[in-house]
Parts: structure tokens; sequence; C-alpha cells
């Protein structure tokens, strides 16, 4: 998650790394993503943003943007997939992190995009956060006034849930 239109020490990569910190470990968060970014352009950044040097784990978080702009599921889970795949080549640790659709593109759409992390992470063994935004999703007091993007007390729930999941791997 970018951090749309929250201040710098608002966004999630800044909150995960004190958080971290916090509790002992001594983990630096790279903030990879790019406000509005869909599959696609996170597969054109993967090759070089996953060679910079010591990097041991990466959130895949993509597949919103391209759900809210109705793009093929097949096509989301087909840049996912060459996602996982660079990152396997770098023999980077990985975790995907899921979206669910709501039921505006119909359940078709629905049933389709929403299989695509568990399948990805049944293929590849990859841990799975199943839906990032859950309980933050939908609940108004943790997003902004678009009612789509986290604020900062939902960026620190996204934070919770991502953290258990590096711990976990870390343990």
């Amino acid at each position: 998650m970018a951090g749309y239109g929250l201040p710098k020490e608002h966004h999630l990569s800044l909150i995960l790394e004190n958080s971290l910190k916090k509790d002992g470990f001594n983990i630096t968060v790279i903030n990879g993503s790019v406000s509005g970014s869909t599959s696609s352009g996170g597969l054109n950044r993967a090759e070089w943003s996953l060679s910079e040097p010591g990097i041991d784990l990466v959130i895949i978080g993509l597949g919103a943007n391209d759900m809210l702009r109705g793009i093929k599921p097949e096509e989301t889970e087909k840049n996912l997939e060459k996602i996982v795949e660079i990152a396997n080549k770098k023999k980077i640790q990985i975790v995907i992190a899921g979206m669910i659709a709501p039921k505006t593109h119909g359940f078709k759409y629905k049933k389709e995009f929403d299989a695509i992390y568990p399948k990805l992470s049944k293929k590849y063994n990859l841990p799975l956060i199943p839906f990032l935004l859950k309980g933050v999703a939908l609940d108004p007091s943790l997003n902004q006034q678009d009612g789509i993007h986290p604020n900062k007390q939902g960026t620190i729930m996204l934070s919770e849930t991502i953290k258990k999941k590096i711990i976990h791997i870390l343990n």
C-alpha cells in the first residue's frame, strides 16, 4: 500500500517497520508500491525492484486496483504469477496478500477474482493473508473519506496483520 492520502509518517511501510523494531526485530521495510498501480504495473517494476541487494521477503499485495477497474481476473492472476516467479528465481521469500472483490462486477467475476490468491498460495506453497483489508474494508472509521483507502488507524490494523505473518515466518 502506497500510503495514498496519508502523510509519510502514517504510511504502512513505516508503521510496520516501527512496530517490528519495537518488538525486537531489526527489519527494514521498503515501500515498493505505487498509488493506483495494477498487477501489470507491479510486474513491470518487479525485475528491477526485486534486484536490490538484501531483499529477504516480499509482500505481494497487488490486485485491488485491477478489480476496481474490472480487469479480467485471469490477467491479474497471470501478472501475479509472473511476479512470484521473479521473486522465486531471486530466492526471495514471498507472502501473498489477498483481496476480495465485491459483487459489483457480478458473481462470476467475484468467484474468479477471489480464487486468485488462494490458488497462487497453494501452487507455490506461499504464506497467504486471505484478505489484507479484513476488518478495515467498509468500516468508515478505518478509512479515509473516499471509503477505499485506509486512514491512520486502518493502516495500523493492516500493519498488525502483516506483522503477524512476518513473525510467523521468522519463528
